[in-house]
């Protein structure tokens, strides 16, 4: 029982990352990711702008 063992102990180092070499499949792959995000992005801000949906639940009669 040493003073020096309480407490949280450090993590081990993740090794670093070796940076592979991309392909022209990889390329167009990422390419195409990006623009699928893109057009996502400009359908959002399009049904941003716009109201809410028409209708949408349940109608209540006027009967009780």
């Amino acid at each position: 029982m040493s003073g020096r063992e309480g407490g949280k102990k450090k993590p081990l180092k993740n090794p670093k990352k070796e940076s592979k070499e991309l392909d022209e499949d990889d390329i167009r792959n990422r390419e195409k990711i990006k623009e699928q995000e893109k057009a996502l992005k400009e359908l959002k801000a399009k049904a941003s702008q716009k109201g809410p949906l028409a209708g949408g639940g349940i109608k209540k009669s006027g009967k009780k």
